[in-house]
């Protein structure tokens, strides 16, 4: 039986990981006081703790005020989704607007030059690609620090997160890239415990709360795989897990 098999009913594809080349442990206990480390999983890759916390304080600042604000209840889980559910709406309430969703695009301009640099023709040729870069989208951007959430989308929304920070960071528009997501401990147990999806009158629906969440959904053992497998190119990425302590039950 694997690890993960008590974590969700529904068939999965086992493309998970715990974390297996993530930075030492000790670098969010360095940057993360323990009232979030108690909240909330932290996992660092490419030393993306470190530059936030030194090289970007005001961003840093605003996603630890982001963090602490967090009033995520059990009822927002229970309500049903839409384009934008009830807890992409909370988080975009933590974020001033100086957190900018964002859209890169650009050019790609090149030149073949002569190996000696002859003086008669050192350009062999050049020519322009027009949309070399195009359509990547973050939800938040500030400076040169990226930050997307991704609560209960389909897990190949990994894919186009961190590929948007790779094309972002290449081209030197951020240096580091932050995603909240569900924690490893937001399980089907977790979810079972929520009881029904809410009708729109607030009254309890047919639907249980935990067949929303299945394990090809997106959660920390899927981004982790990625992760791990090196889908965020060069990019540094801080990968940031709500668990059960962060949300207030009112059931």
């Amino acid at each position: 039986m694997s690890e993960y098999d008590d974590l969700f009913d529904d068939e999965d594809d086992g493309l998970v990981s715990t974390g297996k080349i993530a930075d030492d442990p000790s670098i969010i206990r360095k940057n993360f006081d323990s009232d979030l480390q108690n909240k909330f999983e932290f996992y660092s890759y490419r030393n993306a703790a470190d530059i936030l916390a030194n090289s970007f304080p005001e961003q840093f600042s605003d996603i630890v005020q982001a963090l602490r604000n967090m009033d995520i209840t059990g009822e927002m889980i229970r309500r049903p989704g839409g384009s934008k559910g009830p807890i992409a709406k909370h988080i975009d309430t933590l974020f001033d607007e100086d957190w900018v969703e964002t859209r890169i695009t650009a050019d790609l301009h090149v030149k073949l030059l002569h190996a000696k640099r002859t003086k008669v023709s050192p350009v062999l040729r050049e020519y322009s690609r027009e949309g070399y870069l195009d359509g990547h989208r973050i939800d938040f951007v500030k400076g040169r620090v990226a930050l997307d959430l991704e609560w209960n989308s389909k897990d190949q929304t990994y894919d186009r997160d961190l590929y948007a920070f790779s094309a972002f960071y290449e081209a030197g528009a951020v240096d580091v890239g932050v995603i909240i997501t569900r924690g490893f401990s937001l399980d089907n147990g977790f979810f079972r415990s929520l009881g029904k999806v809410l009708k729109k009158d607030g009254t309890d629906g047919p639907q249980d709360v935990y067949r929303k969440f299945g394990a090809s959904t997106t959660w920390m053992g899927k981004l982790l795989y990625r992760l791990d497998a090196g889908r965020n190119g060069g990019c540094p990425v801080l990968a940031i897990g709500i668990t059960p302590n962060g949300i207030k039950l009112n059931l």
